[in-house]
């Protein structure tokens, strides 16, 4: 089916339609999920060459990544939220351009992709406090979406975050209503702007309690389950063991759970664990009987969602930068329970007289 026999389908002008598949503002919202929907029914593809000779775009969307952080690549949250945002940009005809460069020539690279115009946009991915990418890109004039947040950045830019502050009070408060007062922190590196504010949200849940914050019982560092296990396996080793533990991904928390069970422990039992899991594809918290009790984030809806921003952005630049922040629930798995009695305690209570 060519365009006008879609057209002639949907009882609209040729133009129309073309204004509608091309995003172009004029056309209504729901006019335009008219027509992408009824294109997609009678499997209608465009002509994305004479598409973007029409609409002076190159009909694609830029990814940079700076090589020290091409873990991110094979990290099954960078997975996922990819997924999301290519399902976004497939609907809308638009391709993704994806660029590992080393971290020196982070900045050549967004200049040369603007310059070349092979592309119409970008999402920028793990924001530290002052990132000096933000900058640049709004010095640059191409519509960017920053998946999280950057501390301390004065410059007006699009975000989509979830509240990771928020996740880590919940989450914090959870434990320390279950009575646990040794709570361990293993977060992700705290450069990045994420694992800024999940120490903060941690922090405040103790001192709201009026419990000190212990250094031996915080840990940062990138976030793998070899990481998760020796911090786990060191802190139990501590004079005062954490009783329960908080971490920043599942891959941690995996990794916890292992030095837990190494020493003949049970988690749930005698050690609590609670993980931001990211409601990931491929690394599952055990569907319906979850695995950990966890904050949870679909990561792939944030692409989703991200990738849209960015999409009504290019077709709207006069409508100026956007945000929208996600809450993250808190699911309940076999991760947790009541801390354990201290064994003094214990043993008062099996000597103690009746009546005492």
């Amino acid at each position: 089916m060519n365009l006008r026999q879609l057209a002639a389908h949907l009882g609209l002008s040729q133009t129309t339609v073309s204004r509608a598949l091309n995003g172009y503002p004029e056309v209504s919202e729901e006019t335009r999920r008219r027509v992408v929907e009824a294109a997609r029914a009678v499997g209608y593809r465009p002509n994305m060459r004479a598409r973007g000779l029409a609409t002076g775009r190159a009909m694609a969307i830029g990814h940079v990544i700076p090589v020290s952080t091409r873990h991110e690549i094979v990290n099954p949250v960078f997975a996922d939220f990819i997924a999301g945002a290519g399902e976004t940009y497939s609907q809308a005809g638009y391709d993704m351009v994806l660029s590992v460069v080393p971290d020196r020539e982070v900045a050549r690279a967004y200049r040369e992709m603007k310059a070349k115009g092979n592309v119409d946009g970008f999402i920028v991915h793990g924001p530290k406090r002052d990132d000096a990418r933000i900058p640049l890109l709004a010095e640059l004039g191409l519509p960017f979406v920053v998946h999280g947040r950057a501390s301390g950045v004065q410059t007006p830019y699009s975000w989509l975050d979830v509240n990771n502050r928020r996740a880590f009070v919940r989450a914090t408060d959870f434990l320390l209503d279950l009575g646990h007062r040794r709570i361990a922190l293993l977060n992700g590196l705290e450069d990045m702007d994420f694992a800024i504010r999940r120490r903060e949200g941690y922090l405040t849940a103790l001192q709201g309690r009026g419990i000190d914050p212990d250094p031996a019982l915080m840990r940062s560092a990138e976030m793998t389950e070899t990481y998760g296990h020796d911090a786990a396996e060191q802190m139990l080793n501590l004079p005062d063991p954490p009783t329960a533990f908080l971490a920043s991904s599942v891959l941690i928390a995996m990794g916890v759970r292992r030095a837990i069970e190494t020493r003949g422990l049970r988690m749930g039992k005698d050690i609590s664990v609670v993980t931001h899991d990211d409601e990931l594809s491929y690394l599952g918290n055990g569907g319906a009987d979850p695995l950990f009790t966890a904050t949870r984030s679909s990561v792939r809806e944030a692409g989703r969602q991200a990738a849209a921003m960015l999409l009504q952005l290019i077709a709207n630049p006069q409508s100026g930068p956007v945000d929208r922040l996600l809450e993250a629930g808190l699911i309940l798995g076999r991760s947790t329970g009541p801390a354990p009695r201290p064994k003094s305690s214990a043993h008062r209570s099996t000597t103690s007289e009746p009546g005492e």
